[in-house]
């Protein structure tokens, strides 16, 4: 089998270099397509003797069904609208830390307190509102009895009607206040009852369900209010993955495409759906961003863990295809098949390729229907044509 190879090229080599070139060309290489495969040259016809055309396997270029598969990376990361930084209302030193970095917590939990100055001040404040609310109601219904007697005028009791006013306002105020702090009015009621202080500790929440999933903050640590963020906690039953298409496939991609998944550490296979394509271009890649989001429920996937990327684009459209095998490449990178003109004789014919989906190749430019091209044996004759030159 080997012997016969060699005697093919062999016999290549010496017919490329005393092989005819057609009439009216004045050995002027063969015009190629427009687009992207016009700036590849293209080399001269090749005569094959007949006894080693067998040795050459040709196939016609045909039009099929294509899907466009697209290929790519991408590297996991947390689902951005189900995460979110939880940051402390108020400052001061931290007292104690409820959970730590992989609890799972619901939307209000406690994840630690702070010891804040702001917090016995507005205890403070509401305590003297509701004080003066307390006075400024009886002097109310002490007007109000005088005024019923005749012993006040109208406006001493108009005076003292605007005074509880007051002081009712003070008390809401001074009451919202302690609510953004968590502390209740029972709370303070509890506490008087029982001749006891308030501990003056604010209660940071979770703002949403999900896990912790960074943990920032240790214990006795002095944090400012809307400032220091102590955990980030995000929903990881949905992820993202972040990919990057280069330009010349950004027509095949949209959104709702749906992708598939891999990484060598794992058997099975993670599906996802095409969220978003980003509108800019690298340019030092020439790539777009691409995101897709992924179920998570076996919690498998990792932030920053490797994937290889299979893209589906919905879409269908009829394309010329040709085997794998026919097409070559040159010096410059530019693919090419060789096309057979005549019985026997054949012409490197530059092409512009698509995508490639198993053992086929798109064809987008350089190629028609029902052409012929060189599916096995074609590296002898790009040999020929690298021996003739």
């Amino acid at each position: 089998m080997r012997s016969a190879a060699l005697t093919v090229a062999l016999a290549l080599m010496l017919t490329g270099c005393g092989g005819s070139k057609p009439q009216g060309t004045g050995g002027s290489p063969q015009a190629v397509p427009s687009g992207a495969a016009s700036t590849a040259p293209a080399a001269a016809y090749f005569t094959v003797p007949p006894p080693q055309l067998p040795h050459l396997q040709l196939v016609a270029v045909t039009q099929t069904t294509w899907m466009t598969i697209l290929r790519t990376t991408g590297t996991v990361d947390w689902n951005n609208d189900r995460t979110t930084q939880a940051i402390t209302e108020v400052s001061g030193p931290i007292t104690r830390i409820v959970v730590d970095t992989g609890t799972q917590v619901k939307e209000g939990d406690v994840l630690l307190y702070v010891s804040s100055p702001d917090v016995s001040n507005a205890i403070a404040s509401y305590r003297k509102a509701k004080n003066r609310l307390d006075l400024a109601q009886r002097n109310l219904d002490r007007s109000k009895d005088l005024f019923e007697h005749k012993a006040i005028s109208q406006r001493d009791f108009e005076s003292a009607q605007a005074d509880y006013n007051d002081a009712a306002t003070d008390v809401q105020t001074s009451l919202e206040a302690l609510r953004i702090f968590g502390v209740t009015p029972a709370d303070i009621t509890e506490a008087e009852r029982q001749n006891t202080g308030i501990r003056p500790e604010l209660a940071m929440r979770a703002p949403i369900s999900g896990t912790v999933v960074q943990k920032m903050v240790l214990p006795g640590q002095f944090i400012q209010a809307g400032t220091t963020a102590a955990f980030v906690i995000s929903d990881v039953s949905t992820l993202w993955v972040q990919g990057h298409i280069y330009e010349k496939d950004l027509r095949s991609i949209h959104v709702g495409d749906v992708a598939e998944m891999r990484n060598t550490s794992f058997p099975g296979v993670f599906h996802g759906t095409v969220s978003y394509i980003g509108d800019m271009i690298d340019p030092a890649t020439r790539t777009t961003p691409v995101r897709i989001v992924t179920k998570n429920s076996d919690r498998l996937l990792k932030k920053d863990l490797f994937l290889d990327v299979t893209i589906q684009d919905k879409s269908q459209h009829q394309a010329l295809v040709v085997p794998t095998t026919s097409v070559l490449y040159d010096d410059q990178n530019f693919p090419f098949v060789y096309l057979q003109v005549e019985a026997g004789k054949f012409a490197q014919r530059a092409i512009k390729i698509g995508g490639q989906q198993q053992d086929q190749i798109e064809v987008l430019d350089g190629l028609k229907e029902g052409d012929r091209v060189v599916s096995q044996g074609s590296v002898f004759l790009q040999f020929a044509s690298t021996f003739q030159e």
